[in-house]
């Protein structure tokens, strides 16, 4: 059986990928704050990426997969992705690293597919790169990058902040001229149990199949979360339309795990 490590796995998603894999995988997680509910799981490894050297854990579990999911400051996770990457380069493991579409952002006249050159103009897109790029470096069937757009459903942070902001009668931030996709925590979750059933290798862009503008899919969704009349602040930063959205070509999925930006608006209705 695969012995599966998600660093980050206190996070929204590394918890998300963590109550997916658990079943079905010999599945272990970090966290980093003091918690009581991840102190009596046993499965569960408390880590400081800005204080302690990981290699320490992996010696010790000895994972055959690796997901990173980690949040905070960048040069920490840097420093940690690379002690990750030198110790799967040097065992029988491998790496998925979730990426994000942002490695894209300089991009504006196309949508992006997986094999072309990354560009990023802010400094979380840039950071995405670097690792991207340091993961590059391994034989191909020792990574997995999964590049992910905004992601939505009934309790993902996206969603609860726009409940917030609503009920605050605070005004909601739209790119009105930015196209992109997305996808749910939901569907995200199948994908990277399948991709590593599969043993799935090199790059997936795990967004919608099909495009829509930011302001669109915001309006819809606070459609079907009844939210009426909500306020919206149109944020212009090109002339032009742009396009933020990481569409699949060369590593495509089966049916049963591509979405819509339909099931994407759907998604945010609890059931």
């Amino acid at each position: 059986m695969k012995k599966i490590l998600i660093i980050g796995a206190s996070g929204f998603i590394g918890n998300a990928l963590y109550k997916e894999l658990n079943s079905y995988f010999d599945t272990y997680g970090t966290y980093y704050t003091d918690n009581s509910f991840f102190e009596k799981n046993q499965k569960f490894f408390q880590y400081d990426m800005d204080a302690e050297d990981v290699t320490i854990l992996l010696n010790n579990l000895k994972p055959t997969v690796i997901i990173t999911a980690l949040r905070g400051n960048f040069n920490s996770q840097l420093d940690a992705h690379q002690r990750i990457i030198s110790w799967v380069k040097q065992h029988k493991c491998r790496m998925i690293f979730m990426s994000s579409a942002n490695v894209f952002d300089s991009f504006s006249n196309y949508p992006s597919y997986e094999y072309d050159k990354t560009l990023s103009e802010s400094v979380f897109g840039r950071f995405k790169i670097k690792i991207e790029n340091a993961l590059m470096r391994l034989p191909t069937s020792k990574y997995l990058i999964a590049r992910v757009p905004m992601v939505f459903g009934s309790s993902t942070p996206r969603v609860q902040e726009l409940k917030t902001l609503y009920d605050l009668k605070a005004p909601i931030e739209v790119f009105p001229n930015v196209i992109i996709n997305a996808t749910t925590i939901s569907k995200l979750t199948l994908q990277i149990h399948y991709i590593i059933n599969r043993n799935k290798k090199g790059i997936f862009h795990l967004g919608s199949t099909d495009l829509i503008y930011h302001l669109d899919l915001i309006k819809e969704i606070c459609d079907a979360l009844q939210l009426e009349e909500p306020i919206f602040r149109q944020v212009y930063d090109s002339n032009n339309d742009r396009y933020l959205a990481v569409l699949p070509k060369d590593n495509t999925l089966p049916k049963n795990l591509q979405i819509t930006t339909r099931q994407v608006i759907d998604s945010v209705i609890a059931k």
